[in-house]
């Protein structure tokens, strides 16, 4: 299961629910969208479009790799 979310300080998050559930296809992919392993949050992150789109089609080729998968865009509000 992954969770897939936008956040200020981090950029695009994919975060699995464990390390066991992770395929050599599904590290292959995140790693050609740019992604790389944070182990202060324990996720993948990439800082470059983490915009709605982003969020989706991250979201969905995870489930087309056979993961469960939420997700969730929320705008960022400036003052």
């Amino acid at each position: 299961m992954f969770l897939v979310v936008p956040d200020p300080a981090h950029g695009l998050v994919a975060a699995p629910q464990s390390s066991d559930g992770l395929t050599p296809a599904t590290e292959q992919f995140l790693a050609d969208q740019g992604f790389t392993w944070n182990s202060e949050i324990e996720a993948y992150t990439r800082q470059a479009d983490h915009g709605p789109a982003a969020v989706y089609s991250t979201a969905g080729m995870l489930r087309e790799l056979g993961h469960y998968v939420f997700s969730s865009w929320t705008p960022l509000h400036t003052a």
